[in-house]
């Protein structure tokens, strides 16, 4: 069963996270399948993608821990990259790793029914990559997000800088499609190369470096390089590589 569902609306692809029966819970598959989608967002012609959550109760509620994803390959900048603008749709709750995939995101709407929540220092387990959230907001308001792990409304969100625009509930996507559609009529060079130069600006903590580097060198480990090395090794020959 499908739990990413893809459409596209003009230059616009809508990227829905479709598990509204777990709270749109992340589970491995869920991951892979949304880093999949961002992938094949960039490949494709779409000039900008919405990243929205079926149902109204949640966004995400973060990783489903019955089946433990690795959530950061949605995250964009961490699991992929996208010189596109990615906005977030967001409604209902949106919890740990999904916060931090939204706030990788350019721009995020909410509705007024949104909460946000980053509880790991509560149930005592994180994988680092929040820290990219104090490089993104004041550092006090994002130590208040990480450390103290509240419950914060939409209202409260927007005024951290945390989000763009709180709107009615329901009219999240909408809100989202028509700031999509005033990007999509950009002049797409300038807005990839705008893109380019603030990811340069913006420093990395040691998570996001860490899985940089594992991702870069997944490519070589898989690589027909790789086999044809181990295989000339165990006959005894000079390896042919190909660079592939």
């Amino acid at each position: 069963m499908a739990t990413v569902q893809i459409e596209d609306k003009g230059a616009v692809r809508i990227i829905t996270i479709d598990r509204p029966q777990k709270s749109n819970a992340i589970d491995r598959q869920t991951a892979l399948d949304l880093q999949a989608a961002f992938v094949d967002f960039e490949g494709s012609k779409q000039r900008v993608a919405v990243l929205t959550g079926a149902g109204g109760k949640a966004f995400s509620a973060g990783a489903d821990i019955k089946d433990p994803p690795e959530i950061w390959r949605m995250m964009p900048g961490v699991g992929f990259d996208s010189d596109k603008p990615v906005i977030a749709a967001v409604s209902g709750w949106c919890i740990g790793g999904a916060l931090m995939t939204m706030v990788m995101c350019d721009l995020c709407v909410a509705g007024r029914n949104s909460r946000f929540s980053y509880p790991e220092a509560r149930i005592g387990l994180t994988g680092g990559v929040a820290a990219a959230l104090a490089m993104r907001i004041p550092h006090k308001l994002a130590m208040e997000i990480l450390l103290l792990g509240r419950q914060i409304d939409a209202q409260r969100a927007c005024e951290m800088g945390l989000i763009n625009a709180v709107v009615d509930e329901g009219l999240h996507l909408d809100a989202a499609l028509e700031m999509a559609g005033e990007l999509a009529e950009m002049a797409p060079l300038v807005l990839r190369t705008i893109k380019r130069f603030v990811a340069r600006t913006l420093p990395k903590g040691p998570s996001e470096l860490m899985l940089e580097a594992q991702m870069e060198l997944a490519v070589i480990n898989s690589s027909a390089d790789k086999l044809e090395g181990d295989i000339a090794f165990r006959e005894k020959r000079a390896p042919r590589y190909t660079g592939q």
